[in-house]
């Protein structure tokens, strides 16, 4: 590293997203997490997406909780009472299904939603205040690592990671990402896993690049959340949202291409930088699993497959796994 790369270095790592931004545009190729997605627009463009008609991975999901929510809650719970924890719970719309089957069990639930945004939470716990009285809502705005330090009350814990959020790390980080929960579990909790399964390569690609445009608001929306928090001067017009099937990687792959050769300025961090025509900014992956990818990565994690349901076209897999 240069002396004069390192004064920027360190005010780039004054907070999360200044570190993130100035890492990921220095890179070639350039990359930025998917995490930066969910200021309270992108959480608000995703809660459209999951109502599109082409994103299938919602209410598929949901379709095989509300099946499943009473033989899930039972099998988890084993005879003691259990508390229910989830990672990237956004507004917890699904996760109504297994709440009413933990209240139907036990009377009563305590639920720990996980995640970066606030407003998120708020709603959730706002909904949840009126429409289930007898869930004791305790939010936790942090990422996964932070928010599982917490401390649960409860004798058997469940925490959920529904879906298919595992699909946006790599192989090797999704190992590190089940490794870190399970550390924070004991002998008999339970993991609540979705998947998202390898289908067909026209689904997969208008699943992430609807006819409506909403997915491309979403991905774009990741430049306006960058000229607001760093004062950069990205004019979104100028990029393009890009949908791409990786077969290799068995991932779908989301990019923002510029659309002719341009600079862009991140005033907070006192920055340039250069795009030629048709280069990308690549904002997230999502992985695709097969059932022995999915029950290979949660053995290696320290967990054993308790139990698995998969909707009737075999689309979407949620396994439950038990800490060992």
């Amino acid at each position: 590293m240069s002396a004069t790369s390192l004064p920027k270095l360190q005010r780039a790592v004054t907070s999360p997203i200044a570190g993130e931004v100035f890492i990921g545009l220095k890179d070639q190729p350039k990359g930025l997490s998917p995490w930066l997605f969910y200021d309270e627009a992108g959480s608000r463009l995703f809660e459209e997406i999951t109502e599109l008609p082409e994103y299938y991975v919602t209410r598929t999901e949901r379709e095989i909780l509300a099946r499943h929510a009473d033989e899930i809650i039972f099998s988890a719970a084993a005879g003691r009472e259990l508390s229910i924890i989830e990672l990237g719970a956004g507004t917890a719309s699904k996760t109504t299904l297994l709440l009413k089957a933990a209240i139907g069990l036990q009377g009563g639930v305590t639920y720990y939603p996980i995640d970066v945004s606030e407003t998120a939470l708020e709603e959730a716990r706002t909904r949840l205040k009126a429409t289930l009285p007898q869930v004791s809502v305790q939010p936790i705005v942090a990422d996964y690592t932070e928010g599982m330090r917490q401390k649960f009350t409860a004798a058997r814990r469940l925490v959920l990671y529904i879906g298919s959020s595992i699909g946006n790390f790599s192989p090797t980080d999704a190992l590190e990402v089940l490794r870190g929960v399970r550390s924070q579990l004991s002998p008999g909790d339970c993991l609540l896993l979705g998947t998202d399964m390898v289908k067909d390569r026209e689904m997969l690609l208008a699943a992430y690049d609807d006819a409506a445009g909403v997915t491309a608001k979403f991905n774009l929306n990741m430049l306006t959340r960058i000229n607001r928090e760093l004062q950069a001067n990205f004019n979104v017009r100028l990029f393009r949202h890009q949908a791409r099937w990786n077969e290799q990687h068995s991932r779908i792959e989301m990019h923002l291409e510029s659309l002719l050769a341009q600079k862009v300025h991140v005033r907070a961090l006192d920055m340039e930088v250069r795009f030629k025509l048709g280069e990308t900014i690549h904002t997230e992956n999502s992985y695709k699993f097969t059932q022995q990818s999915a029950t290979a990565l949660l053995q290696r994690a320290g967990f054993r497959v308790r139990k698995q349901w998969s909707d009737d076209k075999n689309w979407f897999t949620v396994y439950l796994a038990a800490a060992s």
